[in-house]
């Protein structure tokens, strides 16, 4: 049976929203009701212009329009992130900025955010990358900071405090790595960093108690 190419289009709009709704749950940022309705309204608009007049929307230009309408916060975040992993800091720092003016979404601000600390710790800039973390960190109770970046961000501020000799510090974002997502990579760097820490603190061996051992 052969759909109209508006019912179709409707059909894949709501199916892009409860795919990308799922996947939002699953990472536990909760769900976004400026994502829902953008989509939606894409999707209605290219609906109704297939239907009442000549011009038509395929389903495949439609889902490209909806992906990079609805995503692209996470887009930029993406390019802002590779130019600070090639050292070009200022441009990144430009794409992040113009994520934010781009009316993220509660889970995209915070994603922006994260990256935005990230880039400040690349260059050394430790004092403005510990405000960032920590302000984040402040939001994560709001429900919509998935686990990888509330990770990353525990990870990050740990890494931080430990270039500011704030060992107790770092030691406590350490752990917390740990508890929000034990199998992350971040968690398996954290374990590594804290293990270092335990080295540092262990006392050295004196001759005497390597020979009654």
């Amino acid at each position: 049976m052969n759909l109209p190419i508006p019912i179709l289009l409707l059909l894949e709009g709501l199916l892009f929203v409860a795919v990308f709704g799922a996947l939002s749950l699953f990472r536990r940022e909760g769900l976004s009701i400026q994502f829902a309705v953008e989509a939606v309204v894409i999707t209605l608009i290219a609906s109704g212009l297939t239907a009442f007049t000549p011009l038509g929307v395929s389903p495949i230009f439609l889902l490209i329009v909806i992906y990079l309408v609805t995503m692209r916060v996470r887009l930029l975040v993406d390019l802002g992130t590779l130019l600070a992993q090639r050292g070009q800091f200022a441009r990144a720092d430009y794409v992040f900025t113009l994520a934010l003016r781009l009316w993220p979404d509660q889970a995209g601000r915070l994603i922006v955010q994260v990256n935005q600390g990230a880039t400040c710790l690349q260059r050394n800039a430790l004092d403005e990358a510990i405000a960032i973390f920590q302000d984040v960190l402040q939001k994560a109770g709001q429900g919509y900071l998935g686990v990888k970046y509330e990770a990353a961000a525990h990870y990050n501020l740990g890494v931080a405090y430990r270039r500011k000799k704030m060992d107790a510090q770092a030691i406590v974002e350490f752990n917390a790595v740990l508890d929000t997502w034990p199998a992350s990579v971040y968690a398996r760097r954290a374990e590594m960093a804290l293990e270092q820490s335990r080295r540092k603190e262990k006392p050295p061996t004196s001759e005497k108690d390597a020979h009654d051992s």
